[in-house]
């Protein structure tokens, strides 16, 4: 009698042994869960503040070309030379052109580039003053200040517009980031469920054989996709365009630009960019399938991933 309570006092020693470790398990994939989208957020904050780092200095570079445009101009009318001018242009051109390189982007390098520049404008107001002195042109103070509230609207102006442009082009980036990180479903098929749990597969079934609808497909390779957990939603529509749902068996609705859908069943994935296959089950409960042809989407993220069709006659 004590010999069979000390092996059930083991066996429950066993099991609150087996739960310690289940749980302290679970507690290590909550952390590395929460750390990895700790993680993610960080890295979208760095690449947001980097953006408008490089927003400002192209607005900047913007504006000191504008101020070397007029000089060069300015001096050349005075009879001055522009050969330093030129070149310091091109220069500009230059770091203009290496900002589309996020990824070597220096905010400390840039602003030294920028006081130098703004150093030798300078420097070249004080030559354009000395050329006016030389050729004996004086400019009233009504047409100095003329010019500099003249210069002033032409600056805002092409700062907004600088700002408009880079609005415009990240939106654009964003739209193709969005395009290029969607998933792909490839090589859908479709099989018909009876109640026995027999599957059958093609283009055609009966009405009467379809208890449950599997669909079935490989994710494609997406190298750009993020590594996380998805949603992929699955759309079956009825030779008239209505969604087949039951919500008793998993249907319900999610939102898509804005706009409520109703999805037939969905299923929620780890995407590891494995090429992975993903089986979605819809079971239709009580409702007919009348004949013809149906419609299947895959979405995923908002985005229709994949399209199908089969025939119920």
């Amino acid at each position: 009698m004590d010999y069979n309570q000390e092996q059930k006092q083991d066996r429950k020693t066993l099991l609150w042994a087996a739960l310690a470790v289940l749980a302290l398990l679970n507690l290590v994939l909550v952390y590395f869960i929460y750390h990895e989208k700790q993680e993610n957020t960080a890295k979208d904050q760095i690449i947001t503040a980097k953006t408008e780092e490089v927003l400002f200095t192209k607005t900047k570079l913007d504006s000191i070309s504008t101020e070397l445009d007029l000089k060069i101009a300015e001096i050349q009318q005075l009879g001055g030379s522009v050969d330093s001018l030129v070149a310091l242009k091109a220069q500009l051109e230059r770091d203009k052109v290496e900002l589309k390189n996020m990824n070597s982007f220096s905010a400390a390098n840039y602003d030294k580039k920028i006081r130098s520049y703004e150093s030798i404008l300078n420097q070249k107001d004080q030559e354009i003053v000395r050329l006016k002195e030389e050729l004996g042109v004086v400019t009233s103070k009504n047409e100095e200040l003329n010019e500099k509230v003249s210069g002033l609207e032409s600056e805002k102006q092409q700062l907004a517009d600088s700002v408009t442009n880079y609005t415009v082009q990240n939106k654009e980036l964003s739209e193709k980031v969005n395009i290029a990180s969607a998933l792909r479903a490839e090589n859908i098929t479709i099989r018909a469920v009876s109640s026995k749990g027999k599957e059958r597969d093609g283009e055609k079934f009966k009405a009467k054989r379809i208890d449950k609808l599997k669909v079935s497909f490989r994710l494609g390779d997406n190298a750009v996709a993020r590594k996380n957990e998805k949603e992929i939603y699955l759309r079956i529509l009825n030779p008239d365009g209505a969604v087949l749902s039951d919500m008793a068996t998993g249907s319900g609705a999610f939102t898509v630009g804005g706009k409520e859908m109703i999805y037939s069943s969905k299923q929620t994935i780890e995407f590891t960019n494995t090429q992975q296959t993903v089986d979605i089950i819809y079971g239709r409960g009580g409702i007919p399938m009348k004949d013809g042809k149906y419609v299947v989407e895959v979405l995923c993220e908002g985005v229709q991933i994949g399209k199908a069709d089969f025939t119920v006659k």
